[in-house]
């Protein structure tokens, strides 16, 4: 019979385990505050729990956590890239980036990912599995242990959709916002999806106020169904669509990803066509020159363009800034740390 997750436990079922193991009620918020906040991987490390106990707890739970397989460090701006090995041996990747405000860290919420966008690195191997709630929040204690810092910013932005793990997703959030747990604030936590129309007005129904991103890149269903699959099932309308009632339900502004591919997305046009979709949107647009892979041929534009193509926005009252690059002198996209070391590339902490 496998151990449960209790990790991804909520503290009243937690409670409620131990209720039922017979053990007062402060043995929950012990154990509790040793898998929320300080992030152990082993019950052994529990010391304020007698032997007896520990031996019982690892006999009926499993604690999911994170193991750094690899790490790179940018010699650049200090943005560090983990390579993970879950307890089953599969691999996910998360960044920590360091800014003014704090530290942010970009979590994976799946084992590979089903959305094959054109220029993302991370369903080159397939989708695999979905993450449960303890693994995506292990990402960040494993960062902060390793790191010895506190992580004040979430962005659900690493490998796989985090829509397609609705109810998995949901429950970290849960977790990671308790104020008994890293008690990390939605509204510094911002949640990208390609576009999964259904799910955004779940989404919209569960009424946090986290950041809505929305992977847009491209300003016309053709551009956007030639690099996105998604599309093809939920168009740009449609996902616009849900995006305004999200708005104007939690009032939080959506921010839009977008990729610039020269040649592609990066034309006068196109910058004019995305102007006109978000016309008097309450949004932000968050401009990305493509990260160049071996397996595409996309290609940054030139910085003039890329100018050009914010002051088009600009003109037409659309808040817009480039993503500052960090981390260029490590592995660029997402997905590539983890296929190079499938690959067979050796690796070294």
């Amino acid at each position: 019979m496998d151990r449960a997750d209790i990790k991804s436990m909520s503290f009243p079922r937690l409670a409620e385990e131990c209720k039922e193991m017979e053990l007062p009620s402060f043995r929950a918020k012990q154990i509790y505050k040793w898998l929320q906040v300080r992030g152990v991987e082993s019950f052994d490390l529990m010391t304020d729990l007698s032997k007896e106990l520990r031996s019982t707890l690892d006999k009926h739970f499993e604690i999911f956590s994170c193991s750094i397989k690899r790490k790179q460090v940018s010699a650049i701006d200090g943005t560090v890239k983990y390579l993970f090995e879950l307890n089953d041996g599969e691999l996910i990747e998360s960044v920590v980036m360091k800014y003014k405000y704090g530290h942010t860290i970009c979590v994976s919420t799946q084992v590979g990912c089903k959305m094959n966008c054109a220029f993302c690195a991370s369903g080159l191997s397939g989708f695999v599995r979905n993450l449960r709630p303890s693994e995506i929040l292990s990402q960040i204690h494993a960062a902060q242990n390793d790191l010895g810092i506190s992580i004040s910013h979430i962005v659900l932005m690493g490998m796989g959709e985090p829509l397609d793990n609705f109810d998995n997703v949901m429950t970290f959030l849960e977790l990671v916002s308790n104020s008994d747990g890293l008690n990390i604030s939605m509204r510094k936590i911002s949640l990208s999806t390609s576009g999964i129309v259904p799910r955004i007005y779940d989404l919209l129904e569960k009424k946090l106020q986290l950041t809505l991103s929305i992977s847009l890149h491209a300003p016309n269903d053709e551009i956007r169904s030639s690099i996105m699959p998604v599309n093809k099932k939920y168009g740009i309308d449609e996902l616009l669509k849900a995006c305004r009632e999200y708005a104007k339900l939690t009032s939080r502004r959506t921010s839009f990803e977008y990729a610039l591919i020269s040649g592609v997305t990066d034309t006068d046009e196109c910058a004019e066509q995305l102007a006109s979709k978000l016309k008097n949107m309450l949004c932000h647009v968050n401009l990305i020159p493509v990260n160049e892979v071996a397996e595409n041929s996309f290609k940054r534009p030139k910085s003039e363009q890329t100018e050009r193509f914010i002051g088009i926005l600009e003109k037409n009252g659309i808040n817009a800034t480039v993503r500052r690059s960090l981390g260029s002198d490590i592995d660029a996209s997402c997905g590539q740390l983890r296929n190079r070391h499938k690959e067979g590339e050796k690796s070294v902490c």
